[in-house]
């Protein structure tokens, strides 16, 4: 794979955008769904142009220079379709991705990101055990265990980290409840559970998906918690700041997420979509080539 760093000066920049403009959003799959709702009920009057790159999910396994390019390569296509903010709904990426992205684009195309929900568990939590189920990369990226650092050592709470590449292709591939899936959370989070943790931080946007899964299997012995809505919160704020709130009613006829996808699978993913985007919000998904 060519090496896609960030070029200074910015090349062919795009002009500032409108409040009228779409908020991009990306996830290396469809799992990233889970934030493009939250700032879609959060956010009534915005429309979101959604990137999920299944060409390449998942991202977890594989090497931190690899996720940097292929989050660059996304986030420059959102760019493109003259997005207003690009949030980038996946942990892995976050994790490594930020800063140049950051840097690169400047203040008139702002980057949200996200960061597993592990300080409102570790202020929360009464057994001072949490849990965080993530990929790996997310474990090593700086963002997580700068969280660890400042909350959850000074605060004496331990915090389990579980690690599993099976979950994000059964999500993939709408098999939440299969008995394979259910098996595989009760083996890797049942440990946890014996280890005393109240909180389970979902470090994955795919994750929330799987919600009726581990309660199925564990019932109210651990609390759930995701980034999700915090998203939508600081999604709304960055607007507000940058005066791109879109704050009419459409009537553009659009759907409010339009999906586009990287792996030539849109008619396969279909179904799938269908399940996990509730009825109130329209949509629609495509088939993009990526150059």
């Amino acid at each position: 794979m060519t090496a896609i760093h960030p070029i200074y000066p910015l090349v062919d920049p795009m002009p500032k955008a409108q409040s009228d403009a779409p908020i991009g959003i990306f996830d290396s799959g469809i799992g990233g769904l889970s934030v493009a709702q939250e700032i879609a009920h959060y956010l009534p009057n915005e429309r979101i142009v959604y990137f999920a790159d299944t060409a390449n999910v998942p991202y977890g396994p594989r090497e931190d220079q690899e996720i940097r390019e292929l989050t660059a390569r996304a986030i420059e296509w959102l760019y493109r379709q003259g997005c207003k903010v690009a949030v980038v709904a996946c942990n892995t990426a976050s994790a490594f991705s930020l800063d140049y992205l950051r840097e690169h684009y400047g203040e008139n195309f702002p980057i949200i990101g996200l960061v597993p929900a592990l300080k409102p568990a570790v202020l929360q939590s009464q057994s001072k055990t949490v849990a965080v189920l993530a990929t790996p990369a997310t474990f090593r990226g700086k963002l997580i265990n700068e969280v660890v650092q400042r909350f959850a050592i000074p605060s004496q709470v331990n915090v389990l980290a579980v690690t599993c590449l099976d979950l994000v292709p059964f999500v993939e591939s709408g098999q939440q409840m299969s008995t394979a899936c259910l098996d595989t959370l009760k083996r890797i989070l049942q440990p946890v559970v014996d280890q005393g943790a109240d909180y389970l931080v979902l470090g994955c946007t795919h994750y929330p998906f799987l919600k009726p899964a581990i309660e199925s299997i564990f019932g109210q012995k651990m609390t759930l918690i995701d980034s999700g809505y915090a998203v939508a919160r600081q999604t709304s704020r960055i607007l507000l700041k940058n005066e791109l709130l879109f704050e009419q009613r459409r009537k553009d006829g659009l759907p409010r997420i339009a999906c586009y996808v990287s792996g030539n699978n849109a008619k396969h993913l279909e179904s799938i979509v269908q399940h996990l985007i509730p009825p109130d919000l329209s949509w629609s998904i495509a088939n993009i080539v990526m150059k």
